[in-house]
Parts: C-alpha cells; sequence; structure tokens
C-alpha cells in the first residue's frame, strides 16, 4: 500500500499499532526496539527521500521509524528477526483497523539520524508508512491476483503436497 487518503489516523489507533510491536516477540526477550513516531508532513517528505523505495512516506498519516542496537554488531543473530517480527505485528495491528502501510528500507541512515536525533550507535534500517488506503490503491477493492496476491489455493497444501 503506498498511496494513501488524507484522513488522520486517531492517537488511540496509533498506540494501539505501537502496542502490537511492543508486545512483539524477541529471542531472549531482548526486545531490541525503539520506534519513532512521525507524523509532521515535512519530517514525512525529507524521510521520503531516504531510499529509492521511501517515497510512499510522504503521503502516509505517519510513518514508524524502526531502530535497533548497531547491526554490524548486533547483540543476538536474530535482531532483524526480531524487527522483523515487531513491524509485521504493527502492519497486521492497522490492517485490522483498516489502515494500510507499506516498508520502506532506509538506504541513507546518517541522513535519518541526523534528522531525527537518532544516536549514531543505533541502526536505522527501515521505516513503516501508515494511512488510510486511497481507493484505487486498496486491495480490499480487487480480486486477490489483481491486487498482486496469490490465493489461499496456490500457498496451501492440507496434510501433504
Amino acid at each position: 500500500m503506498r498511496q494513501f487518503t488524507d484522513r488522520p489516523v486517531r492517537r488511540e489507533d496509533i498506540e494501539q499499532i505501537l502496542h502490537a510491536g511492543r508486545l512483539s516477540g524477541s529471542a531472549k526477550n531482548s526486545q531490541p526496539w525503539q520506534f519513532i513516531i512521525v507524523a509532521e508532513r515535512e519530517t514525512l517528505r525529507a524521510l521520503s527521500a531516504c531510499g529509492p523505495w521511501c517515497g510512499h512516506l510522504a503521503g502516509a498519516a505517519f510513518g514508524v521509524v524502526l531502530t535497533v542496537d548497531n547491526l554490524s554488531e548486533p547483540p543476538t543473530l536474530t535482531t532483524p528477526f526480531d524487527l522483523g517480527r515487531a513491524a509485521q505485528n504493527m502492519i497486521l495491528a492497522a490492517w485490522d483497523l483498516g489502515i494500510g502501510s507499506c516498508m520502506a528500507t532506509i538506504y541513507e541512515p546518517d541522513r535519518v539520524r541526523a534528522l531525527l536525533r537518532i544516536p549514531a550507535p543505533r541502526a536505522v534500517p527501515w521505516a513503516i508508512s501508515f494511512g488510510y488506503p486511497a481507493p484505487e490503491a486498496d486491495p480490499r477493492n480487487r480480486p486477490p491476483r489483481a491486487a498482486g496476491r496469490k490465493t489461499l489455493d496456490e500457498v496451501v497444501r492440507w496434510e501433504r503436497w
């Protein structure tokens, strides 16, 4: 989901999404993440220029920038996986509220650290844009294959291959 309406997201809904990320499982319960919420339009536009696939952040109602301890020396080998689990929980919680999202890989982490005053030892690998889907971008308005998704029968086997 890369296109959103101008409709704002209620703070209560944002907090529900964040709780889903906060409560994610992590190796040894390390909870290596910190989340930075960005709703200011100018800051979202600046973030959208921090990678070739970050453009959708500019039109989001809000973004979540994901940070962890430096990934070049991860506290555990599962840190990127754990961060993905937290992101996926937020994405699914948002979808349950009718809010769409899209992951963005940050290619210019130094720029993001400067913009958001993130301490240098922290890695800034990803951000997520969130907002109410623009009608033309909403996959619920299209058949599964037209939305780029395989059908359940294409990905599920019962009992055996």
